[in-house]
């Protein structure tokens, strides 16, 4: 402000000097010696056409800065309005948070008053000691009340073994080691297999072989009758191998509660030695597995896997050749841990690159995460990649000329990419580098489309034509029935279709390469052992 009131008074003080310069030009005139062709009047005019320029040049900046500071005014201002709406919606979500935070606790206490009424029952307490450790009911933080319901179907005897109350028949199916018995036992009770397979560990710990057991159980992995069925649409197959991934992992974790000399006695070398003539034979059937078709949700790549972690013979093979199966359960819930069990911590920075390379971004991101390996592969880039791939895939090579089936699957592909990377945001909260209010637009910009789409095409079908009344009765009324529609939509081959509401976060990294827990297990169809294609599978592990 004061350097323009300078150039103001600068600017008016310019008629002062031209009459000072035009006396000094009189008394020089006055004493020369030869003629001046320059006379005063053109000096004069020219002094006034630079003074005019000048103030012209002045106002024309007075303008721009009075516009300028215009502009920041309304900046500033919206700036405090958008600061106002954030600060309300902290505050409304403090509420959610403060409402939900008081339900969890009120859900917590009543389950702690139930456990005490337990206990209440019971004179001596639930306690037993054995080669699992100590169980107890008493008061417990809330961390620990899930677990203790899972074991509210199990008690301990006096000798101190564990006792399967919901299922005996589960515990008497173990200890006549029947594989099979134990194999239809758990397809039939597919239904509740949540609470069955918190149990399957205690009941395998009345088997006189817990090891060989499931080594039984792996015969029917791959039927010798079904060369000609294709087993990956084969219900029945898919679910028995579930079944065997299931019984292993349920292993693994009764391993995980036992000290290193009983873990010794049971998985013995001989053990050692069944569980690696299966591995050799069910390794040659892997290298047919492709990567982009198995949509890295492949179950043979897991049981090899998980048998090798569960048997402890993953020695017996090259890193190398595990570390390029990876990529084809990237998928699974249990990749990090099984990664970890199997010592290919060192491998992942490979396998992760491998899997940006080809269209699976999503997998890349979350697995960079488990193994805290974001400084190396940035998460942010990686899923604007897959944003930019996936569209580019679902988009016609001639959109004019598209049919108006194709579009629609077209729309459902790019839905289903944006609302996959949304869900990777917000589990890995990542809403500060990537924000998610761009990406929701265009959800509902495409989800409102997609309605309009489907609007139209029910409008554009044909009405049956109803019967007219004639005499005293009407004739029936026909409804219109809809057209068939297949159950599964096509799933781009090179870039999978990520499902939106299911969660998936591996487990963070941790320090030990120990069995892994089965509660973090999840497995992932329908109870139907339906179309087992792409990422369409959101219930827990059903058969």
């Amino acid at each position: 402000m004061e350097d323009k009131q300078s150039v103001a008074i600068l600017i008016d003080s310019t008629t002062s000097k031209i009459q000072q310069l035009q006396k000094a030009f009189a008394e020089l005139e006055s004493h020369r010696a030869v003629t001046l062709n320059l006379k005063w009047k053109e000096l004069e005019e020219h002094f006034h056409g630079l003074e005019k320029s000048l103030k012209r040049r002045f106002h024309e900046l007075e303008d721009q800065e009075n516009e300028f500071e215009t502009k920041t005014r309304k900046s500033r201002e919206m700036l405090k309005k958008r600061e106002a709406a954030v600060v309300a919606k902290e505050q409304a979500s403090l509420v959610r948070l403060q409402e939900k935070r008081d339900a969890t606790v009120f859900s917590i206490t009543n389950a702690l008053e139930n456990h005490r009424k337990v206990s209440l029952e019971e004179p001596a307490g639930v306690s037993c000691d054995g080669d699992i450790g100590e169980l107890s009911v008493e008061d417990k933080p809330p961390d620990s009340v899930a677990s203790e319901r899972n074991l509210e179907g199990i008690k301990c005897s006096e000798n101190g073994n564990f006792e399967v109350k919901s299922y005996p028949r589960l515990v008497k199916l173990c200890e006549e080691m029947d594989s099979e018995g134990l194999h239809k036992f758990i397809s039939d009770n597919r239904k509740n297999l949540a609470a069955l397979k918190e149990e399957i560990p205690w009941a395998l710990k009345a088997a006189a072989s817990p090891a060989h057991l499931v080594l039984e159980s792996l015969k029917g992995f791959y039927p010798l009758g079904a060369l000609n069925v294709d087993r990956k649409k084969d219900s029945n197959l898919l679910g028995l191998r579930r079944t065997c991934i299931m019984l292993m992992e349920c292993l693994s974790f009764l391993l995980s509660t036992m000290d290193a000399v009983s873990v010794s006695a049971e998985i013995s070398e001989d053990i050692k030695e069944q569980a690696k003539l299966i591995a050799e034979e069910w390794k040659p059937k892997l290298d047919t597995l492709d990567l982009d078709a198995s949509n890295g949700n492949s179950l043979e790549a897991h049981a090899f896997l998980q048998l090798l972690a569960a048997f402890g013979i993953a020695s017996d093979f090259k890193e190398e050749e595990l570390s390029r199966l990876i990529p084809v359960v990237s998928r699974r819930r249990q990749t990090a841990d099984l990664c970890r069990s199997l010592g290919l911590s060192e491998k992942m920075p490979g396998v992760i690159e491998v899997l940006a390379n080809s269209g699976r971004q999503i997998d890349a991101v979350n697995l960079a995460f488990a193994f805290d390996l974001t400084t190396q592969f940035s998460p942010v880039p990686l899923l604007k990649a897959y944003l930019r791939e996936a569209k580019k895939a679902s988009s016609p090579v001639k959109p004019g000329n598209a049919s108006l089936t194709a579009q629609t699957e077209f729309s459902e592909r790019e839905l289903a990419a944006l609302k996959a990377v949304i869900k990777c945001i917000e589990e890995h909260n990542l809403e500060e580098q990537y924000p998610v209010d761009p990406l929701q637009k265009q959800v509902l910009h495409l989800e409102k489309a997609k309605a309009d789409t489907k609007g139209a095409t029910e409008a554009a079908k044909p009405q049956p034509k109803r019967p007219c009344a004639i005499g005293a009765g009407y004739g029936p009324r026909v409804t219109n029935v809809a057209a068939d529609k297949p159950l599964y939509s096509r799933v781009a081959d090179r870039y999978p279709q990520y499902v939106y509401d299911r969660p998936y976060v591996y487990p963070g990294p941790v320090d030990n390469h120990g069995h892994t827990l089965l509660g973090s297990a999840t497995y992932n169809l329908s109870p139907s052992h339906g179309n087992y294609f792409g990422y369409q599978y959101q219930v827990p592990y059903l058969h």
